[in-house]
């Protein structure tokens, strides 16, 4: 290693592996030990840590060879270092943190979202692996020359990595500002070969595609106050040569290292200059600590880009998620209408592929019997009350005519006399006439649109008592739905845990279905996305109305579901009405509440209560 902490390319061989290291790196086919660690001892995490970061180093660098270690504190003493003549790689386990180990899965893409700025340093020493081919001359090692050969080789190869990938752009932007910068911050900088070691470090990476022109503008100001403009051309044309410089080409790099020192007035086969301690052509140039400050400024603008950059990603990513998540329920519910609604279907289990497969010799749950007691004729009072409902529906539905108001030079239309006097004036004067004083009233008639209506019926256990009620509003609801309109539909459903189809889209009910109301759980949030796939409730054009007959009761999860679907209806434009026959209900909002306390009076307030939440939401 130099003596400088910005090269991470050592050609020197760590210290002596200890017995419990070699264990560890030790191949699984070569005869020794596998390793096995415990999954509670954070410890033994980062041997695996190691492995999956092994494996994950071809995708970056292009090698099969290579051998990385992570592990609290490395051998070399820096974050990260490439040993190129034994093929390794090591990576601080510190940069990790926040992370606990057992939490870290480099194996799975995408973890590396959640540490960018260990990833970073990762992808760092993984480009010195597939580019840092270059090796400068054993007698050169140490020396002034082999320091700026080093520092170059920074940017050299981050440029070239990024050629090939340049996703991984942002990651070594987090290495920049969390490994490179903080040793420039943390010590007073006031040198020409510290203003050059700042400005091979951060204004090369500009030049690289990596960092920003803005964000490195304080350090370019300092850079020339310090230097002089002509330097630091001079100093950028040599880091530009090194970017354009191949792989393999020591002697084009050694050339590079010996102009930038000639540019800066070093002796180049002597030892570099320590930070703060002059080099170059001369003593230290004024401005004290004023590089340092100028790199802190430059670390907050980075860091500030970046946060930005995040919260762009993240709220990227959050809709994304969203609109994968809103396509999946989709193709459940469209999955689910059909399995309701298919002819002579029995009673539909939901989520049935979070239930653990039977094994041999397990019983069998027994297969839910749905909850249809029977069927019968309705009532002449039911029929009437359809009559009566599909009247009110219509009207709920209507839309009044449209009026246009058109203006115009010539009648027909009523005259405004005050455009009568203003287009005289306007002929009188010699212009062109623009008034035009008469205006027409048009009224066109509009189609009334056709009508939506799902129904979801509760059936658990605390429903016993108002079965009667429940099947003679359902009825009513669907009969008067057909009758409003050809081109109306509705659907009913039963539910509890399982959902079972009382009434499909577009068949009106000849006869009333009666319910047994015997069963467990709750499944509104299926049930409401079976109808809006079936009947298109969140789709504008229809007069829409969902109906939910349920007492409320129901587990938090159970609920939380179903008003989260309740709610994503109403935005779309739905009319909800909830029907409750229990004397202590709990609607869930945003629907409109309808207490039956009376069972005899339940079709007139259904008419109401439906006309009304029709009329309001259009």
């Amino acid at each position: 290693m130099s003596v400088t902490t910005h090269a991470h390319v050592s050609h020197t061989p760590p210290p002596a592996l200890s017995a419990d290291d070699l264990a560890a790196l030790r191949w699984e086919d070569d005869g020794g030990p596998v390793h096995a660690p415990h999954p509670s001892r954070t410890a033994d995490q980062w041997p695996r840590v190691s492995a999956e970061l092994g494996g994950r180093l071809p995708e970056l660098a292009g090698r099969e060879d290579v051998i990385v270690t992570c592990a609290p504190g490395t051998r070399s003493g820096a974050p990260a270092a490439f040993f190129p003549a034994l093929a390794m790689l090591e990576i601080d386990a510190d940069l990790f943190a926040p992370h606990p180990a057992a939490s870290i899965r480099p194996a799975k893409p995408g973890d590396e979202e959640r540490y960018p700025a260990a990833w970073g340093a990762f992808v760092h020493e993984a480009a010195h692996a597939a580019h840092s081919r270059w090796r400068i001359e054993d007698k050169l090692r140490g020396t002034t020359l082999d320091d700026a050969a080093q520092l170059l080789e920074e940017s050299r190869a981050e440029a070239a990595h990024l050629a090939r990938r340049p996703d991984d752009r942002r990651y070594l932007r987090a290495c920049v500002t969390t490994v490179v910068l903080p040793d420039f911050t943390s010590r007073t900088l006031n040198t020409r070969w510290d203003a050059a070691t700042a400005a091979g470090l951060l204004l090369a990476r500009r030049d690289a595609g990596i960092l920003d022109a803005d964000e490195v503008d304080p350090l370019e100001q300092q850079a020339v106050a310090l230097l002089g403009a002509d330097v630091l051309a001079d100093l950028a044309a040599i880091w530009k040569a090194a970017h354009a410089t191949a792989d393999t080409d020591a002697v084009g790099m050694t050339a590079h290292a010996r102009a930038w020192c000639q540019v800066l007035g070093a002796e180049a086969n002597q030892p570099p200059p320590r930070p703060g301690s002059g080099g170059g052509d001369g003593e230290p140039q004024g401005g004290g600590g004023s590089l340092a400050e100028a790199v802190r400024r430059t670390v907050g603008n980075i860091a500030e880009r970046e946060e930005a950059e995040a919260a762009v990603r993240s709220a990227r990513e959050r809709r994304a998620a969203q609109k994968q998540a809103e396509a999946a329920r989709t193709k459940a519910a469209a999955q689910a209408a059909k399995e309701i609604f298919t002819p002579g279907a029995g009673p539909y289990t939901p989520r049935r592929s979070a239930t653990p497969p039977a094994r041999k010799g397990r019983r069998q749950p027994p297969i839910a019997r749905g909850p249809v007691a029977r069927t019968r004729a309705p009532h002449p009072a039911e029929k009437a009350a359809a009559g009566q409902l599909a009247r009110a529906l219509r009207q709920a539905a209507y839309r009044e005519r449209a009026v246009l108001q058109s203006q115009s030079a010539v009648p027909p239309g009523r005259l405004n006399m005050r455009g009568a006097l203003a287009r005289d004036a306007q002929r009188a004067a010699g212009a062109t006439p623009t008034a035009l004083p008469f205006t027409r009233t048009t009224r066109r008639q509009t189609s009334t649109p056709p009508l939506r209506v799902g129904i979801a019926v509760d059936v658990s256990g605390s429903m016993g008592t108002a079965t009667a009620p429940m099947a003679s509003a359902a009825w009513i609801l669907a009969k008067a739905t057909a009758l409003t309109d050809p081109d109306s539909r509705s659907a009913t459903i039963a539910y509890d845990h399982h959902l079972t189809a009382i009434t499909h889209p577009g068949k009106a009910p000849d006869r009333v279905t009666e319910f047994d109301a015997d069963g467990m759980g709750h499944s509104l949030d299926i049930a409401i996305d079976a109808l809006d796939a079936a009947l298109d409730l969140a789709t504008p054009g229809a007069g829409r109305l969902l109906v939910i007959a349920s007492d409320g009761y129901y587990s938090p999860g159970e609920a939380a579901r179903a008003a989260d679907r309740a709610r994503c209806l109403h935005n779309a434009g739905c009319a909800l009405l909830w029907l409750a026959f229990d004397p202590d209900p709990c609607p869930l909002p945003p629907a409109t509440a309808l207490v039956l306390t009376d069972p005899a009076s339940a079709i007139a307030a259904i008419g109401r209560a439906a006309t009304t939440a029709l009329t309001t939401t259009r």
